[in-house]
């Protein structure tokens, strides 16, 4: 099944979809060895990585959304979660290294309160429709 990623996530939705795609490609380079397709990854981490953007285009709390951590919402999957939370604990500390302010960022969003919902935050893929 292929899943639309041609769209646009806005603020704080598009920042962390960046962080978790540098991630996943820290994972992919030193876990798989077909990597030469879909922007350097392999199948799987290229199919996860649009998985998550999905994800991110329908999060509720918009540009409003705090780190996946920390949000009362669990709209993975659980296969897709164990894989995510790996994908994390390996390259997580790597980011530090190689792509710092986004993981200095990641790690300031991570500390801030969650925000209450309510029907003032519209998910990304309400404010592309309108």
């Amino acid at each position: 099944m292929t899943i639309n990623t041609d769209f646009t996530l806005f603020g704080k939705l598009n920042r962390e979809y960046l962080t978790i795609s540098a991630m996943i490609k820290i994972y992919c380079s030193n876990h798989h060895q077909n990597t030469t397709k879909n922007d350097g990854l392999c199948e799987s981490c290229y199919s996860f990585q649009c998985y998550v953007k999905q994800r991110l285009d329908r999060c509720p709390y918009g540009v409003e959304k705090p780190t996946c951590r920390r949000c009362p919402i669990h709209c993975y999957k659980p296969e897709q979660k164990v894989k995510s939370q790996t994908i994390m604990r390996y390259s997580g500390p790597k980011m530090m290294y190689k792509h710092p302010i986004m993981a200095i960022t990641h790690l300031i969003e991570d500390k801030r309160k969650v925000p209450k919902l309510n029907n003032k935050m519209l998910p990304n893929i309400k404010q592309r429709k309108s």
